[in-house]
């Protein structure tokens, strides 16, 4: 396992270790205020390992394997003894796992005993990815003294909450994890993920909705029943958002998010929180999706985490880092998002077109959405794969319109935050919307940007559909065309539209719908875009 471990350090490129010879002690107990124990790894240099600062990992997915030789070990070679933790139910923590209720109050309690105990250096960083991110901003308002900085990766104060919009359910991402954390500690759970990941596939097909977690993984998840049944605003999700917190936090923050990541727009939200109340922030956000491995949060860690243990101040640079696709370079900035980048609108023309200028009188385009047959996603935000793909044979399907710009003369960047204006009718009351912008190469090759969708009700009349895509930084080069795409839905990654307005957990009929996209002076069809020549 060690083998292992050090090919992984190499691979995604790491300082050289300060020390190979590690103490591991298994199995502490961290009592909770009521009662129940949970179980943690600490991680050390075998000598000098109580004077060195902790990084604090409470995670749902076990303590061992992978997880450690790719997050425990790295950092416990350079510079810390970590501290890994299973939250409450998993892994052998006591308790019931409650997915992202119980994390404020454990989280609390856990960093008390920490500071407890008798090989405690003085000073704790926070660090983790995904869910163990999401743990930092439950507690990030109560911390301790010893806390000397946070490092939330691919997260957000509000996991969840922004799969579960009532006008624009996700489905494949929320119902996957459902389904991961339900088998996770089942004998060979590593082993059988990819027959897994089929069941899930074909799960996710299933009428009605709510008893595709039986499909899944062969018994009710109350976690998926949960996602299907509570919108982000049910009672059921009251205290899962930490929104509130972020404004609170005294200690400096540095997050890392990806262009394709799941929680982008949240995490974008969480740094803008910070630098309007005035907290030392830093925010990185690369071309990654959720699970793309790399080194930037160990880095970090490294780099910012351990100078503020310290007391020291990390490498000056500007708050905001951001990988610009397209021209695939890294760029800094005061703030996000960057000022200098105008809004400006694409209008949707006649005949595929699209143009700064408006269009003329002209019929509408009209495609047919069957959700027996759903448009399907292709790459994107998804939390296993996506990112940028090739988009030709989804473009090649009758139920997506395409609109095109001529080929650029210069240079044009687009960084911020992207929306759409879609004057939009249905042969039935409820539809969907869904938009994305792609980047069309000289060769004529499409790949996609960003893209977002939104559910109507009403949608019999004519409507304008207003779109939030999600945010980016891309640079279309001079010789490339812009595209934007417009369909009526992403399948799986968002929940297909049954047409019935019944509820997407119960629906079991599928009525397929004609649609109508409005381009003409009084319905002016747009993609606006954060826009400055290069």
């Amino acid at each position: 396992m060690n083998m292992i471990s050090h090919l992984l350090q190499r691979w995604l490129k790491l300082p050289p270790p300060v020390t190979r010879n590690l103490v591991v002690q298994r199995d502490l107990r961290v009592p909770m205020p009521d009662g129940v124990e949970l179980l943690a790894d600490r991680w050390a240099p075998r000598s000098g390992g109580e004077a060195l600062p902790t990084a604090l990992i409470r995670c749902p997915y076990g303590r061992r394997g992978v997880l450690a030789m790719a997050m425990a070990r790295p950092l416990a070679e350079r510079g810390f003894q970590v501290l890994i933790q299973s939250t409450r139910g998993g892994f052998g923590s006591g308790g019931a796992f409650d997915p992202l209720r119980q994390e404020r109050e454990d989280g609390l309690a856990t960093l008390d005993w920490v500071i407890k105990q008798p090989w405690f250096g003085g000073s704790i960083v926070l660090v983790g990815v995904s869910y163990m991110g999401y743990v930092q901003w439950a507690v990030a308002d109560a911390l301790p003294p010893e806390v000397k900085a946070m490092i939330p990766q691919v997260t957000e104060s509000a996991l969840t909450l922004e799969f579960l919009r009532k006008d624009g359910m996700s489905l494949e991402t929320p119902f996957g994890w459902g389904a991961l954390i339900a088998v996770q500690e089942r004998p060979l759970a590593m082993l059988r993920q990819p027959f897994q990941a089929k069941k899930i596939r074909r799960a996710l097909s299933t009428l009605p909705l709510n008893q595709a977690d039986v499909a899944a993984v062969g018994r009710r998840s109350d976690y998926i029943q949960d996602i299907l049944t509570h919108d982000a605003d049910a009672p059921r999700w009251a205290g899962l958002d930490h929104s509130d917190r972020v404004a609170q936090v005294t200690v400096p923050v540095s997050s890392i998010g990806g262009w394709y990541d799941i929680f982008l727009p949240g995490q974008l939200r969480d740094f803008r929180i910070l630098q309007e109340a005035g907290r030392p922030a830093r925010m990185t956000v690369g071309p990654w999706t959720h699970t793309a491995i790399n080194n930037t949060g160990t880095l970090e860690a490294i780099e910012f985490g351990l100078a503020h243990a310290r007391g020291e101040q990390p490498p000056h640079r500007l708050p905001v880092r951001l990988f610009v696709m397209g021209e695939e370079a890294w760029r800094d900035f005061e703030t996000w998002p960057p000022p200098g980048y105008a809004p400006q609108r694409f209008h949707l023309q006649p005949s595929g077109a699209l143009s700064t200028e408006t269009a003329g009188d002209s019929a509408p385009d009209r495609y047919r959405y069957d959700p027996a047959d759903p448009t399907p996603a292709a790459g994107g935000v998804v939390m296993n794969g996506g990112g940028r793909v090739d988009n030709g044979s989804l473009e090649a399907r009758a139920d997506v319109l395409t609109y095109t710009t001529d080929v650029l003369e210069e240079d044009a960047e687009v960084i911020g935050e992207v929306g759409a204006e879609i004057w939009f009718r249905s042969s039935l009351p409820y539809a969907d919307v869904f938009v994305r912008l792609c980047d069309v190469d000289p060769r004529g090759r499409s790949a996609n940007v960003c893209d977002g969708l939104v559910s109507l009700s009403g949608a019999e009349e004519i409507t304008r559909a207003t779109v939030k895509l999600w945010p980016t930084a891309y640079r279309f080069k001079r010789g490339h065309r812009i595209r934007v795409q417009v369909s009526s839905g992403a399948f799986p990654r968002y929940a297909r539209n049954p047409g019935t307005g019944e509820s997407r957990a119960t629906a079991t009929t599928l009525r397929a719908a004609d649609q109508e996209v409005y381009h003409d002076s009084a319905h002016p069809s747009a993609v606006i875009l954060p826009i400055r020549s290069a």
